[in-house]
């Protein structure tokens, strides 16, 4: 893919249209000024990390790389005001919003001179992002890991919807793991891409190494999207998956579901390396991922199977 000016490119000043989402226990500052490093847009994680930890994360990418980051906040987290406060005090000109109203912090992160893209599930609530004057969508089709949206909508059937009701720049999310993928995201009217299991099983990833070894392992199926009473999320189909299971197969009781959730799941997971007890959070697109690669290797064959994917001639 040859380094070009769209709008992506143009409103993050960075080389490549690719960015990194902001996944809990995996998007540290190695994560992130890896991928900056390589011309896409890194995001730090402040969903997994203490206000103390965030900062800390921030001034450490900010002496790993020159190039534009950010730092993607999941809404639905505690000490927000503190974190949009630290972001601000740092000097971060690009942030990421999600699982919340667009509303919130968009205004007030812009006024401070920072850009803005918010996360959706759907067409509506890209509508509602682009009404409340975010500078970027992202929209999320369900075969992404982590935190989702409750309408099951992938995303080659999202993309050309959301295309068709906005005007703002839009990155398509959720199954893109190969150059391929990205060309055709692009091509159902996508300005961009944002990859996270990809970038999941990679070295610089903070999460555990049985995990991202667990990650190159993965089959089709082998992930279920689940807690929709609470907070819809795909993860990998283990012992505590099947307890939560079990719940549903003796009643939807929320208080049970919440209970079994406890606190620290995905930390105990992702984080901790327990591929039994732990929450595992990870997109569809994990059967396509057989080795854990440095930053750079996947960046580059992104780039090279972008290149390489021909229109076919009907």
């Amino acid at each position: 893919m040859q380094s070009s000016q769209n709008r992506i490119t143009q409103l993050f000043n960075i080389q490549y249209p690719i960015i990194q989402a902001g996944m809990i226990w995996h998007s540290g500052w190695r994560l992130a000024s890896a991928v900056s490093n390589c011309g896409g847009l890194g995001l730090i994680g402040a969903g997994s990390m203490y206000p103390d930890i965030l900062r800390e994360n921030i001034q450490k990418c900010k002496q790993a790389t020159d190039k534009p980051f950010g730092v993607n906040v999941p809404m639905l987290y505690p000490n927000l005001d503190e974190v949009i406060q630290i972001i601000l005090e740092e000097g971060v000109k690009i942030v990421f919003t999600s699982a919340g109203n667009p509303k919130t912090y968009t205004e007030t992160l812009q006024k401070e001179g920072l850009k803005v893209a918010h996360v959706v599930s759907s067409t509506k609530f890209a509508m509602k992002c682009e009404d409340a004057g975010v500078d970027a969508v992202v929209a999320e089709g369900f075969e992404a890991g982590g935190h989702n949206g409750r309408d099951e909508t992938t995303t080659f059937c999202l993309i050309p919807n959301v295309r068709k009701h906005i005007s703002r720049p839009l990155i398509a999310a959720g199954g893109i793991a190969l150059g391929s993928q990205m060309k055709a995201a692009m091509i159902l009217g996508a300005d961009g891409v944002q990859i996270g299991s990809r970038f999941a099983a990679t070295v610089e990833a903070s999460a555990h190494e049985n995990w991202k070894k667990k990650i190159t392992e993965l089959q089709e199926g082998d992930t279920h999207l689940t807690l929709k009473e609470l907070a819809p999320v795909r993860m990998v189909k283990n012992k505590f998956f099947n307890e939560l299971e079990g719940i549903y197969q003796t009643g939807r009781n929320t208080e049970a579901l919440v209970t079994a959730l406890g606190r620290a799941r995905a930390k105990k997971g992702m984080f901790e390396g327990d591929m039994e007890e732990g929450e595992l959070e990870i997109g569809q697109v994990s059967a396509l991922i057989d080795e854990i690669l440095p930053v750079e290797t996947v960046f580059n064959n992104l780039l090279r199977e972008f290149e390489e994917t021909k229109m076919p001639v009907l």
